[in-house]
């Protein structure tokens, strides 16, 4: 079921048509981005210092979000419960719609590097880094929880915005998280 309606929302965004209302039965695409078709990103920027995600196609900025982080965003992820969002290149690896928060998408950390830091110092490098929306029934805080940075290293969204972000983002997108 869920393969069938990821299909015939990135189907809604890749087929061209003619002019005159699109033909998407409104359950296909959230709200937010019914009004404002994108297409599909073909890659994501998050900037740490600026609180910000980027999407981008063909190197166009197509959208941009403010966002809440780890709880200490400053410096790279090293070990398992240090509250930091990783830096580094990534990308998507999957998307988990039935997460705890509203909508999730899953991001390839640890990579290598990361594994071998937090072996050195003989720690686990932790995991579970996704890019969501707010905790399941808390979607009504809206905006106000980028007031602070509260998850455990993850990078969080209004629900609206990961509607927006889940539709046009494949799994396979990379993802560079800068300081």
């Amino acid at each position: 079921m869920l393969n069938a309606l990821l299909v015939s929302v990135i189907s809604a965004h890749l087929i061209v048509s003619p002019p005159g209302p699109k033909k998407v039965a409104a359950a296909a695409v959230p709200a937010s981005a019914a009004h404002r078709p994108l297409g599909l990103a073909d890659s994501i920027v998050v900037e740490k210092r600026a609180h910000t995600l980027t999407l981008f196609r063909d190197g166009r900025i197509m959208r941009s979000f403010l966002v809440a982080l780890g709880g200490q965003p400053r410096g790279d992820k090293v070990r398992i419960g240090d509250n930091r969002t990783p830096e580094g290149l990534f990308y998507i690896d999957a998307r988990q719609p039935n997460s705890r928060y509203h909508l999730a998408l899953h991001i390839s950390y640890p990579d290598a590097a990361h594994r071998a830091r937090a072996q050195a110092l003989g720690a686990e490098p932790g995991g579970d880094i996704m890019i969501h929306g707010l905790p399941n029934g808390m979607g009504s805080a809206g905006a106000s929880h980028r007031l602070n940075d509260w998850t455990n290293g993850c990078v969080a969204l209004t629900d609206e915005e990961i509607e927006e972000v889940w539709s046009v983002v494949p799994i396979g997108t990379p993802v560079e998280i800068k300081p």
